[in-house]
């Protein structure tokens, strides 16, 4: 399929929103105080009536944890492990859920999926974004590619940011300081700075919003060297969105962001060397919604243009992409117990690549465009029965269309009961769930490391979960879920050849998740944790997985205007490769293990003013000496400061 033809069907299927009408008029039995999940059917739903056991991370919760990074807050979740995250800015990040890796995981950023085709995975770099402009945050794990399509294999990150303020004016700054070391250099120099700036309101019936953020970090090298010379990170980031609510049956948004990073890396496991990353990323979409009764159709589209610079050992690179996306759905509630999902979401993505061929010194195009392309359109359905009884069902079908592959059906059984009394409830759940991932372009077509492979065929996986949770007076919540997918055709690196391959066998994972959390003495005193055991020994690629984590945080208020807490972290030893002590002939890399470790965080927040507040953390405070990848610095103990002030 062209772009012509892709656009198309886009603008038909926008078209339609002005003759079928949508966004719905949910349940409109839940309650304002009870609290509700969306990403597993698009419905926002009591979550007693899901059939998942969802992670959602509140405004509170964000609110409380200023001048931490995304990929820190999504860490201390269940089942959720980011290796790079303690390691220098620039560190490329790797999101493992369930055993499972970038590629098989979904992010979407108000509604729209994010990736970059230009990257390995086509994941999209979560450093782009900052925890003060998020509303909210939910994680839905297994198989989700019923909704989301394909990569959706073992998570979904929905990402809320946060809405315009009713004031015809309003304004927030942030900023902080802060120090950026290892656990040999505790000298505490200044080397971390982050500010943010954003302006956003409502007049009569148009609302607007403008934001700037800025870091730059210095101080500590990627390479565990002695004496090396440290990365510097920075990045800007400029967003800005322009809404009109026409009626209340009707609103819609424009939206356009500029994020842009550089950093210099080391050149391996343990080499100093000067290295330089640039990445920007230009993205631009719109969100239309149309309500009708008992129902609404959404239409969201957005295009985005990436370049990655990378210059190592003085021979550059210059990767591009293009990515289009579209989704346009109706949702329809018949008799408040039946909600019903039609739709269709489609992309178009494309990849450049200039580089220096092996022998030359100057610069070509060595994979075009025209070339490395690819596009999908998935038309899917979703249903959900809500019974008055407690029985719920959640049910789907996605038929994935993709230009280079054969048309995949994907679907989803979940059916779950709760049993609710007073303000507690007890659910039970069960899914059975497949999901299609199909290669990134880069893995089809690079060559500037060799790694393309165009024979590559996509992953199928398969899905069982089963769990309970456990809530009382709205305030304690327990869960514990078992997980069990099958992955075929699992791409992975083939060290022989250079290049990305699939595994002959399939690739089998299986796990537990156990959630809970409390408030007491009036909500001052909250405890939340969680334990994950991963059985890695099932699979064949389980480089940095570690087979058992725990996740624990203390939270006190202080009184009306002070917060406080602890955090730690907890992850048993990991494999990696050690590709300089590789086999001579056929040049696998050896197998070494990296130590467990644990990490205790502290946080204190206070409101100074009633539109000013300053926080304070010290991370890793037993300045615990780690690795989270083989010859690679982390973080020791750090502060920082920081204040926000909003008008």
């Amino acid at each position: 399929m062209n772009k012509k033809t892709f656009f198309g069907a886009a603008f038909l299927m926008l078209g339609s929103s002005f003759v079928f009408g949508q966004e719905i008029q949910i349940d409109k039995r839940v309650n304002e105080l009870d609290e509700v999940v969306i990403s597993d059917s698009k419905f926002k739903l009591k979550r007693e009536q899901s059939g998942k056991v969802i992670t959602k991370i509140t405004a509170k919760e964000l609110e409380q944890s200023q001048g931490l990074s995304v990929a820190t807050v999504l860490s201390r979740s269940a089942g959720l492990f980011i290796n790079g995250n303690g390691s220098a800015a620039g560190q490329n990040l790797g999101v493992y859920i369930r055993g499972g890796r970038n590629r098989q995981v979904v992010i979407r950023v108000d509604g729209v999926t994010v990736s970059d085709p230009s990257s390995s995975a086509g994941d999209f770099d979560l450093r782009l974004l900052s925890v003060s402009q998020i509303q909210e945050i939910e994680i839905l794990k297994g198989a989700s590619s019923t909704l989301y399509g394909s990569g959706a294999a073992t998570a979904v990150i929905n990402i809320i940011t946060k809405p315009e303020s009713k004031k015809k004016i309003s304004a927030n700054f942030q900023s902080s300081i802060g120090t950026n070391q290892s656990q040999e250099d505790q000298d505490y120099d200044i080397n971390d700075f982050v500010n943010l700036a954003s302006i956003n309101g409502t007049v009569g019936k148009v609302n607007y919003l403008a934001s700037f953020g800025n870091q730059f970090t210095d101080g500590l090298s990627a390479a565990e060297v002695p004496d090396a010379k440290s990365d510097p990170f920075s990045k800007y980031n400029v967003y800005a969105k322009l809404g009109y609510q026409w009626s209340d049956n009707f609103k819609f948004h424009i939206f356009g962001n500029l994020d842009q990073y550089k950093n210099d890396f080391d050149a391996g496991a343990s080499v100093d060397a000067d290295n330089r990353f640039e990445s920007k990323q230009l993205r631009a979409g719109s969100f239309w919604e149309i309500k009708y009764p008992n129902g609404s159709f959404t239409f969201t589209n957005s295009y985005a243009t990436l370049e990655r610079d990378l210059t190592r050992s003085g021979f550059p690179s210059i990767y591009t992409g293009d990515v289009h996306t579209f989704d346009a759905y109706n949702k329809y509630t018949f008799n408040y117990f039946l909600h019903t999902v039609v739709g269709a979401n489609g992309s178009y993505s494309d990849f450049d690549l200039e580089s220096v061929p092996f022998g030359t010194t100057d610069l070509v195009e060595t994979i075009s465009d025209n070339d490395a392309e690819f596009d999908i359109i998935d038309p899917y359905v979703n249903v959900v029965y809500a019974s008055r009884f407690g029985l719920n069902v959640n049910a789907g079908a996605r038929l994935n269309i993709h230009s280079a592959y054969d048309t995949q059906l994907v679907y989803n059984v979940n059916p779950s009961y709760s049993y609710s009394f007073g303000e507690n409830y007890i659910k039970g759940l069960v899914s059975y769930s497949t999901a299609y991932i199909t290669p990134s372009l880069f893995q089809l077509y690079d060559t500037a490391f060799s790694s393309g492979n165009p024979e590559l065929e996509p992953e199928e996986s398969t899905t069982i979960e089963g769990g309970i949770e456990v809530s009382h007076s709205k305030k304690t919540l327990l869960s514990v879920v078992y997980f069990n997918r099958t992955s075929e055709n699992f791409i992975t690196f083939d060290s022989a050849t250079f290049a990305n391959i699939n595994a002959t066998d399939d690739i089998k994972v299986d796990g537990v998740e156990v959630e809970a959390s409390t408030a007491v003495l009036d909500d001052k005193l909250s405890v939340k944790g969680n334990y994950t055991f991963t059985n890695i020994d099932r699979l064949t690629d389980n480089i940095r997985i570690p087979k058992h984590m725990i996740n624990a945080t203390v939270g006190y208020q202080l009184g009306k205007k002070t917060y406080t807490s602890l955090s730690y972290q907890y992850n048993t030893e990991r494999g990696d490769s050690d590709f300089a002590n590789a086999d001579p002939v056929t040049f696998e890399p050896a197998r070494v293990s990296l130590n467990s470790f644990g990490m205790l965080d502290f946080y204190i927040n206070h409101q100074v003013l009633k539109n000013m507040s300053v926080y304070a953390t010290m991370s890793n405070i037993t300045n615990e000496d780690y690795q989270e990848i083989l010859g690679f610095n982390t973080k020791g103990r750090n502060v920082r400061i920081g204040f926000n002030l909003k008008f």
